[in-house]
């Protein structure tokens, strides 16, 4: 088991990877009139970054729940936040309106093809770095990172199996994928990997993920709580419910069929640390995976 420490990118997660690769290619012109985006958190601190870089202004929605250190983090960046809707997609249509009102740039966080690009960079230097690996596990809500796995690794390697990981509380990806419907879910219930939380994900994304993906699974709110304190505990790192969910399908032997050397992508690590409580309490009747 090979764990990606996208957690250790400079804003905390792999979303940096995307939001360069855009906002880096944007024209004078776009950036003139200022950037803007709707994230539940780690997205905003990429797009933030880039714009820092790019010295343009920045604006983020975010829902309301949001990860005090992901906001203070997208502040840091010199963004302005605005916090607005109980989830991701009531953010995202809150930013969409604000875009139509002001003319500002749009940067969606990952029905795009340049963030997928972005993010496939990921996996590429996964293959670089474990040629063996015959499996990745990918956390996916929107899916821009399942893209990106996805494109870069059947290109290259087309026996390496990708699996995407979803909350059982946030499937949208994997009720689509089992073709039980157009991805909107008819209830989305509160999840600990908010990073994943997303009802309805791009259309770009989903037409590469019915394509070219091995399988999509869910995991328990229990099992992605689990995961991180496994992780913490035995590999000393704090990462995000996200990047947990990936970990949790590996330990709770999700994974269909037989894999020998399996790359996880550990997404994040912006956790507010105050929910580690919720992840003892969510793992009160449930033992540490060994």
């Amino acid at each position: 088991m090979f764990l990606k420490l996208e957690n250790l990118q400079k804003t905390g997660s792999f979303k940096i990877r995307g939001a360069m690769n855009k906002v880096s290619q944007l024209s004078e012109a776009e950036c003139a009139k200022g950037l803007i985006a709707a994230s539940a958190g780690n997205h905003a601190q990429g797009v933030a970054f880039a714009g820092k870089a790019r010295n343009v202004p920045v604006t983020i929605f975010m829902p309301l729940g949001t990860p005090v250190s992901k906001v203070n983090a997208t502040k840091g960046y010199g963004a302005t936040v605005k916090l607005i809707g109980q989830n991701f997609d009531e953010a995202y249509i809150a930013a969409r309106e604000e875009q139509l009102r002001t003319g500002a740039t749009f940067i969606h966080p990952f029905d795009d093809m340049t963030i997928i690009e972005g993010q496939a960079t990921v996996a590429m230097e996964m293959l670089q770095q474990r040629p063996e690996l015959d499996t990745i596990v990918v956390p996916a809500g929107g899916g821009g990172l399942l893209a990106g796995t996805l494109l870069a690794v059947k290109s290259i390697r087309p026996d390496i199996r990708v699996i995407g990981v979803q909350s059982s509380n946030a499937s949208a990806i994997a009720f689509a994928y089992k073709g039980k419907g157009d991805g909107l879910l008819p209830f989305q219930g509160k999840t600990i990997a908010e990073g994943i939380n997303v009802k309805t994900p791009g259309n770009l994304t989903m037409k590469i993920i019915q394509a070219l993906v091995d399988d999509v699974i869910t995991v328990s709110e229990q099992e992605i709580a689990s995961a991180i304190l496994f992780t913490l505990e035995r590999e000393k790192t704090l990462i995000e419910g996200a990047a947990a969910a990936a970990v949790a399908a590996v330990l709770n032997h999700r994974i269909p069929g037989s894999s020998q050397n399996i790359g996880i992508i550990v997404s994040g690590g912006n956790f507010d640390v105050s929910k580690l409580v919720e992840c003892q309490q969510l793992c009160t009747d449930m033992p540490l995976a060994k």
